[in-house]
């Protein structure tokens, strides 16, 4: 029996809005910050907070440009200060001596996930701010993912986690 293949299924909906939100760090490229949107978009999400001199390319984000709304904020800490007393889990992505790996990590439904700067990562301050850092393990080099590639796949395992929304 052959089965007939169409390309591009019509968008799952979600049973409730996503719990996630997607914070930024001032990111060096605009490339990976349109990469980013773009993920989260594909995600479900509706609304992701960046720092700096934050600009879509929209021909990257493509229809995530339209589909979320974007937050621009001068500096992060004010940002991470409020969003913890909305009720977000602080989680970082980032390599460090206490990090946890993203295989095992369990998310909770109400998360701001942290992205660090493409070169400096996330700086020591903001780290003191954060309730958990998680990283994805690397088995050869460079040391680590790019940094749209590395938020894509805990975008990804956080909706693994909570398929539904």
């Amino acid at each position: 029996m052959a089965f007939e293949h169409l390309r591009h299924k019509p968008p799952r909906t979600l049973a409730r809005p996503r719990g996630l939100l997607v914070v930024c760090a001032p990111l060096r490229s605009n490339v990976n910050l349109s990469r980013i949107v773009r993920a989260a978009s594909c995600c479900g999400l509706d609304r992701i907070v960046c720092t700096g001199q934050a600009k879509l390319d929209r021909k990257i984000a493509r229809d995530g440009a339209d589909a979320i709304a974007v937050e621009v904020h001068r500096t992060l800490s004010p940002v991470l200060q409020r969003l913890r007393e909305e009720g977000y889990r602080l989680v970082g992505l980032e390599q460090t001596t206490e990090s946890q790996s993203l295989h095992a990590y369990e998310f909770r439904r109400r998360t701001a996930l942290v992205i660090g700067n493409e070169r400096t990562g996330l700086t020591p301050d903001l780290l003191r701010l954060l309730d958990d850092v998680v990283e994805i393990p690397v088995w050869g080099l460079p040391y680590s993912y790019n940094v749209a590639t590395a938020a894509a796949m805990a975008l990804y395992e956080y909706c693994r986690q909570f398929p539904d929304g």
